[in-house]
């Protein structure tokens, strides 16, 4: 892939992300606090199974 296509395609999803965090802020919000909420829950994982793995 050519640099100018990553360019293209860097700025189309930047552009596509500030459309939605200005006409839909609060779905964005959402959005944003299931990911971090799948992110805890992964950590969470990790962090419970390397305590059971040296108890």
């Amino acid at each position: 892939m050519s640099a100018n296509v990553k360019k293209i395609l860097i700025v189309a999803v930047v552009a596509l992300v500030l459309f939605f965090l200005i006409t839909k802020p609060n779905q964005s919000a959402d959005v944003v606090r299931n990911a971090l909420g799948w992110l805890r829950d992964g950590a969470e994982a990790i962090v419970t199974f390397v305590r059971a793995l040296f108890s």
